[in-house]
């Protein structure tokens, strides 16, 4: 049995269905962030599925220089606050350097550390040390049991509340492959995993000054992950992709998002009987 960790209110691990983290990649206005954090929460309700609401105040690692990267830490995190206080969801989003954790810390109920910087050490140390529960997204780069290392830096604070997000491997160039045996893998280091459905999709730097995707196999990866068994599903999702400001292509439409988590618990009823 993995640790069971709750984000104000939300379950991650133990024995819960899968949590739901999902919002639109990246904060595009006030009005598009309540749009989409409404439905979500009436889409997952109505899934029985815990939602956590994700949308990052400021994409740091973007492929250009003229990408899209959101409307900041001050404002973003305001939007993100209103989003809490309004729809009463669970929030996490990026943090990518030190002076970003306290004010973050102070708004979020989970903070993430983005996949390029899973190794830095002193961000993970600094993370903890606020006591929040973390999101580490394994790096591209990584082998699942290098989450070993990540977990020991991070709980050698005393912070448990920890979960692992795989988000697929360098596979080649301009292209990522999952490989669902390292679900289990790191699952078996006793810390909640999270399968990243639509990163895992992406085309890194596919479209030469952006990134490609392939959101056509979300729900047949989404599916997999769920009768290997995980703790949660990360998903961006947008009301139109095709006008997204980031990370467009892989991006579920939240249009087919409903029918999607239904078939993905009855997937994991499924799979938790058969135990």
């Amino acid at each position: 049995m993995v640790r069971k960790i709750i984000i104000a209110g939300a379950v991650v691990g133990g024995d819960a269905p899968p949590a739901i983290v999902a919002g639109p990649c990246v904060i595009e206005s006030e009005d598009l962030a309540f749009e989409t954090a409404k439905r979500l929460r009436e889409i997952c309700s109505k899934a029985g599925l815990h939602l956590i609401f994700k949308s990052s105040y400021d994409k740091a690692n973007r492929t250009s220089l003229k990408s899209f990267r959101g409307p900041k830490m001050e404002r973003g995190l305001r939007i993100l606050a209103d989003v809490k206080a309004k729809f009463s969801v669970p929030i996490i989003s990026d943090v990518h350097s030190f002076h970003e954790i306290k004010p973050a810390s102070e708004i979020l109920d989970a903070l993430q550390i983005p996949a390029f910087l899973c190794r830095q050490t002193d961000l993970i140390l600094a993370a903890s040390e606020t006591g929040k529960p973390v999101n580490v997204k394994k790096g591209q780069f990584l082998a699942p049991w290098d989450a070993k290392n990540i977990i020991e830096k991070f709980t050698s604070t005393g912070n448990h509340d920890l979960f692992i997000s795989e988000r697929g491997t360098t596979f080649g160039y301009n292209n990522l492959v999952v490989d669902f045996r390292g679900l289990p893998i790191m699952r078996s280091y006793g810390y909640p995993v999270i399968f990243d459905v639509t990163h895992s999709l992406q085309l890194p730097g596919g479209q030469g000054s952006s990134s490609g995707g392939q959101r056509a196999f979300a729900e047949p990866l989404a599916r997999a992950a769920v009768a290997i068994g995980v703790d949660g599903l990360f998903m961006e999702v947008h009301p139109e992709p095709e006008t997204a400001l980031c990370d467009g292509p892989n991006m579920i439409k939240l249009d087919d998002l409903s029918m999607m988590l239904t078939t993905l618990k009855t997937i994991d009823g499924f799979v938790k009987q058969k135990k």
